[in-house]
């Protein structure tokens, strides 16, 4: 009579326990993490370049002419206007940001293969 031997990939693995995580998994995700917020960040800050590159008409110009505007009316202002000012960016960065990390929201976390182990990229 013949053996049936099982194939190992069919063996189900039970899943590791938190004490049985050692930390590296959890540097990688706070690396990988930092490195999405850093991202979202930059993804920011491109979209207000964007924004005043718009204003000046997509030239370079044009741009630096938009950003002399800009800082001229900030020395020139009072500290009641440059607070509403700082505010209104405030507001705007985390609205932003807010709907880049939406539009972004799977690559919070780092992939699994189907192996269980990650992934890079």
């Amino acid at each position: 009579m013949a053996t049936i031997i099982p194939d190992p990939i069919d063996q189900v693995v039970p899943a590791p326990r938190w004490s049985a995580i050692d930390g590296r998994y959890l540097l990688y995700f706070y690396l990988h993490f930092a490195g999405f917020l850093a991202t979202t960040l930059l993804m920011t800050w491109g979209l207000f370049f964007l924004f005043v590159l718009a204003i000046g008409g997509f030239s370079f110009d044009g741009l630096m002419h938009q950003l002399n505007n800009l800082a001229s009316r900030y020395v020139a202002a009072d500290a009641d206007r440059i607070a509403s000012f700082k505010q209104t960016i405030i507001i705007a960065h985390l609205i932003l940001s807010s709907a880049i990390i939406v539009f972004r929201r799977n690559r919070i976390l780092p992939a699994r293969t189907p192996e269980g182990s990650l992934r890079h990229g």
